[in-house]
């Protein structure tokens, strides 16, 4: 049965399975998204702060729903107002919720948060990245939603008060964990409740403004098929790998593109990052015929294609020297690379190779034939994207193969980013010093 909203009321009682939780929900005419309240420290849908941000966001055509949280009886066990956990799986039930209502449809999803709630939203929107579009969080602790906030997709606000310092430094380190659009908002001499004259009134003006920007009136549908960018990639390629984590896998990126893509797996996996290392070998007179690859590692490997080599016959000594004049400039991107380091080991160990997608995969097929020669435990390959006959071709050369999408028919690999500005060597750079910091 759909709801009825009694045009005289602002809101209406609703009660949400499977914990029978107890909710207000208003909806006012032609709404413009749904915002739903993420209650912390004991606080329910009676909330006075909450619900004057609420009416406010009703006045702009947003629908609100106001919850608790916790069944009575259950805040009397303090430590369940800090049970990340469990708010947020009674968060995600409130969106499956609403996502089933007639009156709600296409609607899109914000969450406000405050106090321990706001770490709830965030932990609740990393686990639905495709139903939360926008977070607000007034006073809150995003910082007890840990580690999730590196997969937290969802445009965020944080609004902390200016005499709150505590948390405002608990914030900044929240925020430099979130991935995506983000920002950091203070209310000058406001408190961690914000009861100052005005202060309230801004936290309103805040949150309205950022749920109307990123709270379009309708749904549009998603476009499986396409990544965001390759951050974006690696967040979802990285969700297919995380049976590996236990493996405490080595991840190595073909530079550049592969990059930023390994870098969300490896992070997702607490897993050291490296780059492979590969040079095309030309033929004479042919730079672009390959007759072979030269991949770096701790033992670089030279891999020949048999039919190239038996059709050119170029002679082992143009081999050997193409091959010097291509691991020197493996040494020079080392050098750049990972200054100082040397390459990782591979034998013994789960390796994955990533990158940003694979056309014909002839530098993958070297990589992969290279590697192998180093005796790895077990080989993966990771990419978002690739044409269904190469990944067939290629599944031959690893142990598994993880690939997000295999559109048909397919175009350039960059026809499936909607942002696929190229790397470059100082984002490489940075990325690697970043993951061995973390490592």
């Amino acid at each position: 049965m759909g709801l009825v909203v009694d045009s005289a009321a602002d809101t209406i009682p609703v009660t949400i399975a499977p914990d029978d939780l107890e909710g207000a929900l208003g909806v006012p005419s032609d709404a413009r998204g749904l915002v739903i309240f993420s209650h912390g420290s004991g606080s329910g849908r009676f909330s006075p702060r909450n619900n004057r941000v609420a009416e406010g966001l009703r006045k702009a055509g947003l629908a609100t729903l106001l919850l608790d949280l916790l069944r009575p009886g259950e805040e009397a066990d303090r430590a369940n107002i800090f049970d990340i956990g469990l708010l947020a799986s009674r968060l995600i039930a409130a969106t499956d919720w609403a996502k089933s209502q007639p009156l709600l449809s296409g609607l899109r999803i914000g969450y406000f948060g405050a106090s321990t709630g706001a770490g709830a939203a965030l932990f609740a929107a990393s686990r639905r990245p495709d139903d939360v579009a926008a977070i607000v969080s007034r006073g809150g602790r995003p910082d007890l939603a840990g580690e999730a906030l590196r997969n937290v997709l969802a445009p965020t606000l944080l609004i902390v008060g200016g005499a709150d310092t505590a948390v405002i430094e608990l914030n900044r380190q929240a925020l430099e964990k979130l991935p995506g659009i983000k920002e950091l908002a203070i209310v000058p001499r406001a408190g961690h409740l914000f009861e100052e004259p005005g202060a309230l009134e801004q936290v309103l003006t805040l949150a309205r403004l950022w749920f109307l920007e990123f709270l379009p009136r309708r749904q549009k549908r998603a476009d499986p098929g396409r990544f965001q960018d390759r951050a974006d990639a690696g967040r979802r390629l990285a969700a297919a790998l995380l049976h590996l984590k236990d493996e405490r896998p080595l991840v190595l990126a073909l530079p550049r593109g592969g990059v930023p893509v390994a870098f969300e797996v490896a992070r997702e996996l607490a897993a050291p990052l490296d780059v492979v290392l590969v040079r095309k070998i030309g033929a004479p007179g042919q730079k672009e015929l390959g007759l072979g690859a030269v991949v770096d590692g701790a033992h670089p490997q030279i891999v020949l294609n048999e039919d190239v080599m038996r059709a050119v016959q170029p002679g082992e000594r143009y081999i050997q020297a193409e091959s010097a004049r291509e691991l020197a400039e493996i040494e020079r991107r080392r050098a750049l690379y990972r200054p100082g380091r040397p390459p990782s080991e591979v034998e013994g160990r789960t390796v994955i190779v990533v990158d940003d997608g694979i056309a014909t995969g002839g530098t993958m097929k070297a990589v992969l034939k290279a590697l192998r020669e180093s005796n790895p435990k077990t080989l993966v390959l990771a990419v978002p994207v690739a044409p269904r006959d190469t990944i067939e071709e290629l599944s031959r050369l690893a142990d598994d193969v993880v690939v997000l999408a295999t559109p048909e028919p397919f175009y350039a690999v960059g026809a499936y980013y909607r942002d696929f500005t190229q790397t470059s060597d100082g984002e490489v750079m940075a990325l690697l010093a970043r993951a061995g910091a973390r490592t």
